[in-house]
């Protein structure tokens, strides 16, 4: 932390469903009708607004009175700037730490988890209540912090983005892409053509997410990285057999400087990362996109 300049504490949340209906719908009334039509209620939508409510009240009361402070919303994360002072805390569901890892360099993000048991809490592992003295612990290097690892994808013209959990390269539309697949298998690069549904690069934290659903289906694939090794998963989805595509290079893992390599052989395929489909990179035939562990870690502050 800089020595003239008093720490900032960031707290990043997202809209939560109420905030939402009420943008669609106008009024309590009208969400409630939409709800009950949907054999929904709307006070089991109420109850989790509270509750983020209370929480967002509880850390805003935990930050020392001399510090900075900001605020961001989920949706505003691509153009918000962190400065390499700031304390983060994320207060949402686990997925929110990870969509705002990819903004970050090494600033510490604290997780707090609004309705305790709802979440898997994977990622967000304290209460509210638990901030009044870990910010000052924090600031004063005496709380424990684990590197979790992140997934970079980078294309040939410089661009590139980060994630936590795993980075998805395919069509815009979830339909079949066509590219060529470059990954190391015992020591050598092998190479097939793909038809396929796309790919997920996923890191040990990301193994528990989509990357997870996606291994129940491949039993022989190799087992996930733990959250702070320096290697990542990678599946490709639903690849269809043809005269002139394959289906063999479906599964596997990437070491420390491995990576995955995809020149894309159509138009209109992507990649993003954390499931930030609107902050994303465009392949055009032609271009080449490499996948490997990020320079940059999460700071990850636990319990």
């Amino acid at each position: 932390m800089s020595a003239t300049l008093a720490p900032r504490v960031v707290v990043v949340s997202r809209r939560s469903e109420l905030d939402e209906l009420l943008a669609r719908h106008g009024t309590r009334a009208a969400a409630a009708w939409y709800l009950r039509e949907r054999g929904r209620d709307l006070a089991e939508v109420v109850d989790r607004h509270d509750a983020l409510q209370t929480a967002l009240t509880t850390v805003g009361a935990a930050i020392p009175a001399d510090w900075r402070r900001g605020a961001v919303d989920r949706a505003d994360l691509p153009r918000f700037l962190f400065g390499p002072e700031d304390v983060v805390v994320a207060v949402g569901p686990d997925g929110l730490v990870a969509n705002v890892a990819k903004y970050l360099d090494r600033q510490p993000v604290v997780g707090v988890d609004p309705e305790p048991g709802r979440n898997a809490g994977v990622l967000v592992r304290f209460t509210a209540g638990q901030l009044t003295g870990l910010l000052p612990a924090l600031v004063a290097g005496a709380a424990p912090t684990r590197r979790r690892t992140m997934v970079r994808a980078a294309l040939d013209d410089g661009q590139e983005l980060v994630g936590l959990n795993e980075v998805y390269v395919g069509h815009a539309s979830h339909q079949s892409a066509r590219y060529q697949l470059t990954v190391p298998v015992a020591g050598r690069a092998r190479r097939e053509r793909h038809s396929s549904s796309g790919v997920v690069v996923g890191s040990g934290t990301g193994a528990t997410g989509w990357c997870a659903s996606i291994a129940r289906d491949r039993p022989g694939a190799p087992p996930p990285p733990a959250p702070g090794e320096e290697a990542l998963c990678w599946y490709v989805r639903e690849a269809w057999p043809s005269p002139v595509t394959g289906a063999t290079l479906t599964a596997g893992r990437l070491g420390g400087s491995d990576r995955l390599e995809l020149v894309a052989e159509s138009d209109g395929l992507v990649a993003f990362a954390d499931g930030l489909e609107a902050d994303r990179l465009s392949l055009t035939w032609g271009q080449r996109l490499t996948v490997d562990v990020s320079p940059r870690h999460l700071t990850l502050v636990e319990p």
